[in-house]
């Protein structure tokens, strides 16, 4: 890795996951963070969905770092294919029970732990669910009910469920009613601009300390094209156009460069 990111300038390659993240603001995630505000303040269900690699666990993640530990219990999972039993079960234990072996029972862990946390600790429990578009009718059908509290007169914790387009259609469903009635926000994540693209790869690529060009213009354009509008994609293209350039000898990466990493891509 190290000699394809120091041919192009790079201290580290800003388009693999790195234990430094290079974030960058764009209006969609300003505007993520603005509806996640919203939900902080109410408390009850938000919806958080968008196509895959549009960066709904990355602003879900920030804002989850931005709460505060002394008030807040954030118990992230993305394990959402499950049994009713077996999210059950993990829910409980997220919280801190000790989860116990019945449906009952662990309902009562549940919400013994919620009134635990809100009450006796003035901390709110933040639950996330993501993929939650893998959920299973029942699973949602029980969320409702596993966080009503007082008969239903107030919300104890908040609850973000995060996935794809197909989650707000399962929602939809006259089944789930009641769960739609408490959702206090609902977001959908469309594509970044080309504008905010071409901000996307300067900043990524100045965030890893890189001071020269590395895309010709055509090159930014063709990565734009093909990826969408979906960062996770613009940063696929760029990574294996930079491999590609290195291995080439190129200095700067050209628009038929980044024609073959996108064939690779595909290819894949």
């Amino acid at each position: 890795m190290m000699d394809y990111a120091a041919r192009y300038g790079l201290e580290f390659n800003p388009f693999i996951r790195n234990t430094k993240d290079i974030l960058l603001e764009t209006a969609e995630s300003t505007e993520v963070k603005t509806r996640l505000g919203t939900l902080e303040k109410t408390q009850g269900f938000g919806i958080l969905t968008g196509e895959p690699g549009r960066g709904k666990t990355t602003c879900a993640r920030i804002w989850a770092n931005t709460l505060n530990p002394s008030r807040y219990k954030v118990c992230y999972t993305s394990l959402s294919s499950l049994t009713v039993m077996e999210f059950y079960r993990q829910t409980a234990m997220l919280l801190g029970a000790d989860p116990r072996y019945r449906k009952s029972d662990l309902f009562e862990d549940i919400q013994r732990e919620i009134r635990r946390c809100a009450l006796e600790k003035r901390v709110t429990p933040v639950i996330i669910i993501d993929e939650a578009d893998k959920l299973t009718h029942k699973v949602l059908s029980d969320l409702q009910i596993m966080f009503n509290f007082d008969m239903d007169s107030r919300d104890l914790a908040m609850v973000l469920l995060v996935g794809q387009p197909r989650l707000n259609m399962t929602l939809n469903q006259n089944t789930h009613e009641s769960l739609r009635q408490r959702i206090v926000m609902n977001y959908h994540m469309g594509g970044i601009s080309k504008e905010e693209g071409r901000r996307y790869i300067t900043g990524k690529l100045e965030g890893a300390g890189c001071r020269q060009d590395v895309f010709d213009d055509n090159a930014v354009e063709a990565i734009l094209n093909a990826a969408n509008g979906t960062p996770r994609m613009i940063n696929k293209i760029c990574n294996r156009s930079i491999m590609i350039g290195a291995s080439f000898n190129q200095n700067i990466i050209t628009a038929e460069t980044v024609g073959k990493a996108v064939e690779d891509i595909q290819l894949g």
